[in-house]
């Protein structure tokens, strides 16, 4: 009866082996396939994971030069007051702000976080993979099918993990294979990268080193306050105070070092300039980037400083002093970018000095973009979205909402519709943008449940082709393009292309030609009361003292030659069968004269411009 026992629970311990081993088979048989590719299908596949690498490394070198975004945020432009908008233009790229100071005096972050990044690495995958070209494969007699990608990443130390939900099936004669999951390694700093700049961007949130360095370069390059015992007036010409502040600003930021990076302690002038941090980073600035110097008191374009007499009962020293205090906002943009070995990541930061000082830091801990604000935690309120052309084509938008000058994600519209919660608002405003359309804002109350449209204009670019009394010109030219809620700039002949959509446009045109116009040096006489000297003064009497003081020469290097200004309702059938913008501007007389510059720029006032599309 024992040797039975054994027997029976011998075969019950197999049955079960052999029941694990079918359940095996059938749970891990699509990796089981994946490691049992056939020899007639290895190179197609291979050539398959060789592209999802590519792909992939393209979509991080793309996270890497753009802040940590592919999908940009919505664009919000700067004012005259803040010139930053939400994007540097670096070389042509438009990069986010991490930090900046919004049009409207308001400081904004945008930092994605490394969730972000992973959600837009795969997006960008899913778009690009099924244009892997395995089309010399075709002709080999395969016939390739693929489903619909799902992409995940995960970021980790010196690599990304890629995992691709992508059924691919590939055929020949009467052979078949199906591969439904793909995964690979991806060799990348990215983690390491994104770690170091958000530890520099932490630093200077903090620290704001960048914004001290800025005072000492202030202080150092223009006057901002003392005393000269002079009895003459001291002036400065704004300007040059200015240019000299933009050239010191991009020489300093540029010296500006890590203890991370590729510097020599050896010398003690260099340790000014090291920033206590092991990251590798460098700093960069180009006085050709947007800033804002603004200074006070001054006169037009001079700061002038006027002598005050001695004190009642001190006359007979006989001496005067010149006191001079000028206050000074500074706003300039800087890029930082970290790096390891070959590969760097970018990111760019506003510095904003107010009134001689620092900004004041954020207080608290910063806003990170996975953070979501209290008003966006409420949406309860059922809101229908259409989103068409002005023919009532559906269009795929992304649909945000802003309320009290916060702005809430709300989605994606799909053949134009979307459908989903929203925080309850008196007078917001729904933000709508998509590719190859002008953005757009409409006021939106939502307090019950209900139903919008939303109209949006097509996008066209035009190539810009200027002419000047009718020939066509190659000059210097500034053209502004002004839309409501909109301008853009355009330096011409560098730039010749804009972008257009239906409506109603003011056209500004600037026509520059070299100038060696000089304004000569003049005197001016300023009078004041000072006491007499010797007895006198005891008595306090005082009696007036003249002096004479100068007003610098300048050289005009720039004299506006041509231009005009126009205003023009664009018509969308314009945009659409033409593909040149033609302005045709009118000339000035020849700058010769001070007089002549000034009535230049009172005839340009009333010049119109030719517009045409061709």
């Amino acid at each position: 009866m024992q040797n039975k026992e054994g027997q029976v629970t011998i075969f019950v311990i197999i049955g079960i082996l052999i029941l694990g081993s079918v359940v095996a088979f059938f749970v891990y048989k699509n990796s089981l396939k994946q490691e049992q590719i056939p020899a007639s299908i290895e190179p197609i596949y291979n050539s398959f994971l060789s592209c999802l690498e590519e792909q992939t490394l393209v979509g991080v070198n793309v996270l890497e030069s753009q802040g940590g975004y592919i999908t940009m945020p919505p664009f919000e432009s700067g004012s005259s007051y803040m010139p930053f908008s939400s994007q540097l233009d670096f070389l042509g790229n438009p990069i986010p702000y991490w930090y900046y100071i919004s049009g409207n005096n308001v400081a904004k972050e945008q930092v994605p976080s490394l969730q972000d990044m992973q959600k837009e690495l795969g997006i960008f995958v899913d778009g690009k993979i099924r244009d892997c070209g395995l089309d010399k494969y075709y002709s080999q007699g395969f016939e390739i099918n693929f489903g619909v990608p799902e992409t995940k990443m995960q970021i980790k130390d010196k690599k990304i993990m890629v995992n691709l939900n992508l059924p691919i099936n590939i055929t020949r004669l009467n052979e078949s294979f199906l591969i439904n999951t793909h995964n690979i390694e991806v060799s990348s700093n990215l983690k390491k990268l994104y770690d170091s700049a958000f530890e520099i961007y932490s630093k200077e949130q903090k620290e704001m080193f960048l914004e001290n360095y800025t005072v000492d370069i202030l202080r150092n390059y223009a006057p901002v306050d003392g005393v000269e015992l002079t009895c003459s007036p001291l002036t400065w010409n704004a300007d040059e105070v200015f240019s000299t502040l933009s050239r010191a600003i991009e020489s300093n930021i540029l010296a500006l070092k890590t203890k991370g990076g590729d510097f020599s302690l050896k010398k003690p002038e260099n340790k000014y300039f090291v920033i206590n941090t092991p990251v590798n980073a460098k700093f960069i600035n180009s006085k050709n980037w947007t800033n804002s110097f603004e200074v006070n008191p001054s006169r037009g374009a001079l700061l002038i400083s006027e002598p005050i007499g001695n004190q009642q009962g001190l006359g007979m020293l006989g001496f005067c002093y010149v006191p001079y205090h000028f206050v000074y906002n500074i706003k300039y943009p800087v890029l930082i970018q970290v790096y390891e070995d070959q590969e760097f990541f970018q990111f760019p930061f506003a510095v904003v000095i107010q009134g001689n000082v620092p900004r004041k830091p954020i207080s608290g801990t910063f806003f990170e973009s996975d953070a979501i604000p209290e008003i966006c935690e409420y949406k309860n309120t059922n809101t229908l979205v259409h989103t068409t052309d002005k023919r009532a084509n559906p269009i795929d938008a992304n649909i945000s909402y802003e309320c009290s000058g916060v702005v809430c994600k709300i989605g994606k519209t799909e053949n134009g519709i979307l459908e989903s919660l929203f925080p309850q608002c008196v007078n917001g405003n729904l933000i709508v943008s998509s590719d190859g359309f002008m953005d757009k804002s409409v006021s939106y109350t939502v307090l019950e449940q209900g139903e919008a449209s939303v109209f949006l204009d097509k996008l066209y670019e035009k190539e810009i082709n200027l002419k000047l009394d009718s020939k066509d010109y190659s000059g210097q030219a500034i053209i502004n393009v002004i839309s409501e809620g909109d301008t853009r700039t355009i330096v011409y002949p560098e730039q010749k292309k804009v972008k257009l959509s239906e409506g109603q446009y003011q056209i500004q045109v600037y026509v520059y030609e070299n100038s060696s116009l000089n304004i000569p040096a003049s005197t001016q006489q300023q009078c004041i009361e000072v006491p007499k000297s010797g007895l006198g003064s005891v008595f306090g009497l005082t009696e007036q003292k003249c002096f004479d003081y100068q007003i610098p020469s300048q050289i005009v290097s720039n004299a506006l030659s041509g231009g005009g200004k126009e205003d023009y309702y664009i018509l969308e059938s314009e945009l659409e069968s033409s593909k040149t913008l033609e302005i045709n501007a009118g000339g000035l007389p020849k700058s010769t004269s001070i007089d002549q510059l000034q009535s230049n720029y009172i005839l340009f006032e009333n010049k119109g411009l030719d517009i045409l599309f061709k």
